[in-house]
């Protein structure tokens, strides 16, 4: 059995797309060039993120969320995925946790 902490987010510094893991066997790929903004609010137990695309709004809750706040400014976010409760102790303090993804398809009007 593998005792490598599986990571929530990975960064590329050629990234293209966004992929998004919904749910195991699940992803959604959102190319960067049609990010429009980013919203990132705290309250007292964890953080939401907010991101916005031009075609789905991406919710992100969980814990030490500016890194991934920062690596998408950079443009460099590639990879997003909630990581298994069973996980969650085992993330050191400071890094981040994502507890769970929404995502929303923007239907045009």
């Amino acid at each position: 059995m593998s005792t490598k902490l599986q990571e929530c987010y990975t960064t590329e510094p050629q990234a293209r797309c966004l992929r998004v893991e919904i749910s195991p066997g699940r992803a959604l790929l959102l190319p960067l060039d049609q990010f429009a903004y980013a919203e990132i609010t705290n309250d007292e137990k964890e953080q939401s993120l907010h991101l916005s695309f031009a075609s789905h709004e991406v919710m992100v809750r969980g814990r030490a969320l500016r890194r991934i706040e920062t690596a998408l400014h950079k443009l460099e976010l590639s990879f997003l995925m909630a990581l298994p409760a069973k996980y969650h102790s085992l993330v050191p303090d400071g890094q981040p946790k994502i507890r769970e993804i929404v995502v929303v398809e923007i239907n045009p009007q």
